[in-house]
């Protein structure tokens, strides 16, 4: 089980660090290619872009095929598309190998969280969960500025070695990760899309994922450009915005590892109400702060709220139909990455506007408070039993 876990883990830790790379790249490459800043959010907004659209065919599919070799090939081509980024000549090569490590990830993230409950017992569920949440977090703290340090001595450097690192845990799931395949025989297979139709026509699941978008898109239209607001406002350099980064992951990881103890002392509703709300807050006041150490303070919450939300959250909705975790998993994958393309790109529109991260914070706390209301209104909070019923008829 610790195999396992430490893999599933380095695996989030790898595609984490790729995810939120660009944003302390931004005013590099942005300088280095010539891209107006208003077009510069779509260097993130392509990986996830790619994600999108292709989880919602990997989720249904992958449902149907052996987890294992759906989760090797995606490492392998998450690997070597990475690599690519490395050699990217401009704006639209980028964007390009950007787009297809965003697909290879699609195949790849959502296998981990639905192998979880197939792999462990019901008891450790939770607590596997916050260890492979906390790589996601791991990823914040420790790789970007990694590789941010890597970038001051050339841009393509963390490209290169996050490939070779995927590849290596490419073999690690190739040793340690048993074979998973699908417990349907070919005649009751479903069709891909048709595998959503128990989420789209409850009431509860499609304020769900709205709330679930909601949360995503403001989360990330505003750490995008935490990297560009950090060099603007306080002159970082990109190794200095990598330190930035690794003390906001630290928040990230403490809320992850703390996120079980946190919804056991509270409760589900009060752990996002005082999440949300707080959250809310910090965005408000961020354009405001006299300096980076006081930026970097009260952002600290924020990621701390993403550490203790995100699993809860995605536990959620994988418990509405627990014979197509795949597909809500992926599901949740490509709103996330959905959300963050949209993100991303109206943060970079109203950034240049506005001339600053005013208009950015204000949009993530609009954000926050609708997802915060959609959830209460949706149910899934209060209803956890009765929505499980309703899914499995």
């Amino acid at each position: 089980m610790f195999k396992l876990t430490t893999l599933f883990f380095l695996i989030m830790f790898v595609i984490g660090t790729d995810t939120f790379l660009i944003s302390p790249l931004i005013p590099t490459l942005q300088s280095l290619f010539h891209i107006p800043t208003e077009y510069s959010g779509w260097m993130v907004g392509s990986y996830a872009l790619g994600y999108a659209l292709f989880a919602l065919i990997a989720g249904p599919l992958s449902d149907g095929w052996d987890r294992k070799k759906v989760m090797l090939s995606g490492m392998v081509c998450f690997s070597i598309s990475t690599m690519f980024c490395g050699l990217a000549t401009g704006f639209w090569s980028m964007f390009l190998f950007r787009f297809l490590a965003g697909v290879s990830a699609a195949f790849t993230a959502p296998q981990v969280w639905a192998s979880i409950p197939a792999l462990f017992p019901a008891q450790k569920i939770a607590k596997v969960s916050g260890i492979v949440m906390a790589g996601l977090a791991a990823s914040q703290a420790f790789g970007i500025p990694i590789g941010s340090l890597l970038a001051s001595i050339h841009w393509s450097y963390p490209f290169f070695t996050i490939g070779i690192c995927a590849l290596l845990v490419a073999l690690f799931i190739f040793y340690v990760l048993p074979e998973m395949k699908p417990n349907q025989a070919p005649k009751a297979k479903t069709p891909i899309f048709s595998r959503y139709l128990p989420l789209l026509n409850s009431r509860t699941a499609r304020r769900a994922f709205f709330a679930h978008f909601l949360f995503q898109c403001g989360f990330f239209a505003a750490f995008s450009f935490i990297g560009k607001w950090g060099a603007d406002r306080f002159h970082l350099s990109i190794d200095q915005a990598g330190y930035m980064m690794f003390f906001l992951g630290l928040g990230n990881i403490a809320g992850s590892l703390c996120g079980a103890q946190v919804i056991k002392a509270l409760n589900r509703f009060n752990t996002l109400v005082v999440g949300f709300l707080v959250s809310i807050v910090c965005f408000i006041v961020l354009p405001h702060l006299p300096s980076v150490s006081v930026f970097e303070s009260v952002y600290f919450f924020v990621f701390m709220n993403m550490g203790v939300a995100f699993p809860l959250i995605l536990g959620m909705l994988n418990s509405l139909n627990p014979a197509i975790r795949g597909t809500i998993s992926s599901l949740a994958n490509s709103i996330m990455y959905a959300a963050t393309t949209l993100g991303s790109w109206i943060a970079g529109l109203i950034y240049a506007a506005f001339n600053g991260f005013y208009a950015v914070s204000i949009f993530a706390a609009i954000c926050f408070a609708g997802s915060l209301l959609s959830f209460i209104f949706s149910g899934i909070l209060a209803r956890e039993g009765k929505t499980k019923k309703e899914y499995a008829s």
